[in-house]
């Protein structure tokens, strides 16, 4: 052979041993998120539906399990991409040449792109209805009841929800335990008089109920007997990091906003070439890409919290070792469609500048100027909206009750209309 051959094949057994080691790569992380994700599933799944005197039942719950914990691992997945990314460009930035960090390349990143594209269309056109409808008829066909059926849902929110936080922060914990005890005593109530209603009561979701109540109040009071460092350094930390969080989200997006007006080339696209560590993607180096990639995490956190945290959704709010498999899909599939979504949405908030890879780029809206532009006033809007209403509302409210202005009495004006009604007479 002559020189040539040799060198193409070389060439060629190169690019084997690389397709190789990216497929054993992207194993290997699938396979982490796949044994994390059943570990978290399995704390929260109900242990009776898996110890049913049919074994079909069982059978077809630990199915629907899998499937949801596929789903569940590429809906993490599509968390973890854009942060990995980021940081992935960096560490290609700081050591070009470094022989342990040659598996870290373009390909693989782009490859991770394209997977996770495919595996979440796949979860939510196949595997996800697939799951509900299997569990529905298998249901059926056993004359047993499904309990915790749940709507798949339909839209999902926007923005970050700073209202939910900080009210989780800064309610009052007396009233919450008031509540959560009153609940209780009354559902105990109607179980003790049972015999005595007219209509038939479901005892079995009443029991679920009070103990439900009872894992609320345990938690309330664990929060009311909290260390004096806990409550007056951990909660105004915690509240300072949502507000300068939600703050220099806020600030990134009016930039990104005169960007858009002023330079075309902020437009959000995709990117089909993956060429990672030649250029920084943050103007601060790798200090601002890590606040990206923070910003970014925070995006996700506070979507999932409103999104739990709105009343078209509180019953799918997952309970340890108490959530139907029904439950489950509902979860499993909300939680894909809005991680699924952040990589597009941080990119055409201007959070990143890292280029959309694979069909992720492929979205024919995100070259129309008015929805992007539109996109960003709105969330950059709303959200402030939300800042200035919650926060400023809260720590008013605080104050007010901290001097004792609450308890003042207040004027009422319909005194002296009365009067001058009554002088008139």
């Amino acid at each position: 052979m002559e020189a040539a051959d040799y060198e193409v094949l070389s060439v060629r057994e190169q690019l084997f041993h690389e397709r190789v080691r990216e497929c054993i790569i992207s194993t290997l992380l699938f396979a982490t998120l796949y044994i994390f994700c059943h570990i978290v599933l399995t704390r929260f799944k109900k242990p009776a539906e898996f110890r049913t005197v049919d074994d079909e039942d069982a059978t077809v719950n630990k199915i629907v399990l899998e499937l949801c914990t596929f789903t569940l691992a590429v809906a993490l997945g599509a968390v973890l991409l854009l942060p990995f990314s980021i940081l992935s460009n960096e560490v290609l930035l700081s050591l070009p040449r470094n022989y342990y960090i040659q598996w870290l390349n373009g390909s693989l990143i782009h490859g991770l792109w394209n997977l996770v594209f495919l595996f979440s269309n796949l979860s939510l056109i196949f595997l996800m209805p697939f799951a509900y409808f299997f569990t529905e008829s298998e249901g059926f066909a056993g004359s047993r009841k499904t309990s915790g059926s749940t709507t798949s849902p339909t839209s999902t929110p926007a923005s970050p929800s700073l209202e939910s936080c900080c009210s989780w922060l800064l309610e009052d914990l007396e009233e919450q335990l008031y509540c959560s005890a009153f609940e209780e005593a009354a559902l105990t109530r109607r179980i003790c008089n049972a015999t005595s209603c007219w209509l038939p009561l479901d005892m079995e979701l009443l029991h679920r109920q009070i103990l439900a109540l009872q894992t609320q109040r345990v938690l309330l009071e664990k929060r009311r007997k909290a260390s004096a460092w806990q409550r007056n350094l951990g909660y105004p930390l915690a509240m300072l990091c949502l507000l300068v969080l939600t703050g220099l989200s806020v600030l990134i997006v009016a930039i990104h906003i005169l960007e858009l007006l002023i330079d075309e080339a902020a437009m959000p696209r995709g990117m089909q070439g993956a060429s990672l560590g030649q250029v920084s993607f943050s103007k601060l180096g790798s200090f601002g890409a890590v606040i990206q990639v923070v910003l970014i995490f925070y995006l996700m956190v506070s979507s999932v919290v409103g999104f739990y945290s709105s009343p078209l959704f509180r019953g799918l709010r997952p309970r340890w070792h108490d959530t139907a498999m029904t439950q489950i899909i509902g979860n499993c599939v909300c939680l894909l469609v809005l991680s699924s979504a952040l990589p597009v949405f941080a990119r055409t908030l201007g959070l990143t500048h890292f280029d959309l890879l694979g069909d992720f780029g492929r979205f024919n809206w995100l070259g129309n100027f008015y929805i992007v532009f539109l996109y960003n006033a709105a969330f950059a809007g709303l959200t402030t909206l939300s800042l200035v209403k919650t926060f400023t509302a809260a720590v008013r409210a605080e104050l007010i009750r901290a001097f004792g202005l609450d308890r003042l009495p207040l004027p009422v004006s319909g005194f002296p209309r009365a009067s001058r009604k009554t002088q008139h007479q």
